[in-house]
């Protein structure tokens, strides 16, 4: 059956930012939602940037297979004249944006995501979380260091391993095509919302306003009456049976951006400062004046002379983390192959440009060959243990697991027979 897209997209500065750095888009084939960073004028340029290389995708697309390719291509132009301008005006320097675009073909969605923006699918009364958090707090989930619920209070989970922009590492985006079926609603939101808001109340209320508009409208209420404490974006999409429409429904046709990206970017909020904007305030710099009197503004080696100190703390401020970020890494142990072995590998097993976060610590004689097919494939994706002495043990219980050779078969090679092979104090 033919599907057509009703769609709505709303964004608010929030109570306590002095500027709307969110960017969105809602079309009849495109959705598009950036949150911007880098100052007060970077993220507004980061997030409007990314929206200006993608909006020109939102017409009919000829193949699905086409959707993937265009939203890369599109990503990474807007990924490259991001650093052009960083590298052109030091005043933009470390100006990013998180990312996630949503392109259909008929009934076939294609999406790339990269930073902490989230995507939502609501199918069947049911919501689904589509997208995964670039984040470190999210890694310390994945490896099992944190709990879901410690993750959404901890008061490091907005701090970035990906993004589009100023940043030395590659663009590596998630992506996904599937297929839409009607009655599905989509939600794109800024941290904005999924930071403040529970994911069970943003379920009832998608499931309860049935117009797009007013659905996104009543989620930003609830966002500012949570504090407010930053930009809040939504944009909504209801995938629909073009034959058989709700009646007086009349599906939205004309694109929408909204955010630092539109006409309105300098609107105010909307919302009322009360007790909970005071509270959020505490934790979050004071707005900036939009104007000042010539008479109040500092000197321009004044001016200078201060942002280079703050400059110079947040380096050594960001160069401590750094350093007890690596030293926390090279505590942690997984088990992963070593060419056609089983190693024990310190550190994790990630890369931030140059730097490979882990090593071989150990290289066993348990050849990958000899384990099971399901024990193989938990390994290629790496084991994650607690401790070296965990670590041990688990190389203990797969040698528990490898196959009798037949008769006449060649027995695992012993340790000394492994290239390469070491032992602690060897």
């Amino acid at each position: 059956m033919p599907l057509t897209v009703n769609f709505a997209a709303r964004s608010d500065v929030g109570l306590v930012r002095s500027s709307n750095q969110d960017s969105g888009y809602a079309g009849p084939h495109l959705l598009v939602l950036a949150d911007g960073m880098g100052g007060p004028a970077g993220g507004d340029i980061a997030s409007s940037v990314a929206l200006a290389h993608l909006v020109h995708l939102d017409e009919e697309q000829p193949a699905a297979d086409d959707l993937l390719p265009s939203l890369r291509e599109s990503v990474a132009a807007a990924h490259a004249d991001l650093e052009e301008r960083a590298e052109a005006d030091p005043e933009l320097a470390g100006l990013g944006t998180t990312c996630i675009a949503v392109l259909r073909s008929e009934n076939k969605i294609a999406m790339v995501h990269i930073g902490d923006s989230r995507a939502y699918l609501l199918r069947d009364g049911e919501l689904t979380r589509i997208t995964t958090d670039h984040t470190f707090v999210q890694h310390l989930v994945d490896i099992g260091r944190l709990t879901p619920e410690q993750a959404e209070r901890h008061p490091q989970r907005s701090v970035l391993l990906r993004v589009l922009g100023d940043t030395d590492g590659d663009v590596i985006l998630d992506e996904s095509v599937r297929e839409a079926k009607v009655g599905d609603r989509w939600l794109l939101c800024s941290d904005g919302l999924s930071g403040v808001v529970s994911a069970e109340t943003i379920a009832e209320t998608l499931t309860r306003v049935a117009d797009p508009g007013r659905c996104a409208e009543e989620l930003i209420d609830l966002a500012l009456r949570g504090g407010g404490p930053d930009n809040v974006t939504c944009v909504i999409a209801d995938f629909l049976d073009a034959d058989d429409l709700p009646d007086g429904l009349v599906p939205a046709t004309t694109p929408q951006v909204v955010g630092a990206a539109a006409t309105d970017r300098l609107r105010a909020t909307r919302g009322t400062p009360g007790a909970a904007g005071r509270a959020a305030a505490l934790t979050a710099p004071a707005p900036r004046p939009a104007e000042e009197d010539e008479e109040d503004q500092p000197r321009p080696r004044r001016r200078w002379i201060g942002a280079t100190l703050l400059t110079l703390l947040v380096l050594a401020g960001l160069g401590a983390a750094a350093w007890f970020g690596y030293r926390w890494t090279q505590d942690q142990y997984y088990l992963a192959p070593d060419g056609e072995v089983v190693a024990i590998y310190r550190g994790i097993p990630q890369e931030l440009g140059p730097l490979t976060l882990s090593e071989v610590h150990e290289r066993t004689d348990l050849r990958l060959d000899d384990l099971p097919s399901y024990v193989q494939d938990r390994l290629e994706a790496t084991m994650t243990v607690d401790s070296l002495e965990d670590a041990e043990t688990r190389v203990r219980e797969l040698r528990a697991d490898v196959r009798r050779p037949a008769d006449g078969a060649t027995p695992a090679p012993t340790p000394t027979s492994v290239p390469g092979a070491t032992q602690d104090g060897a």
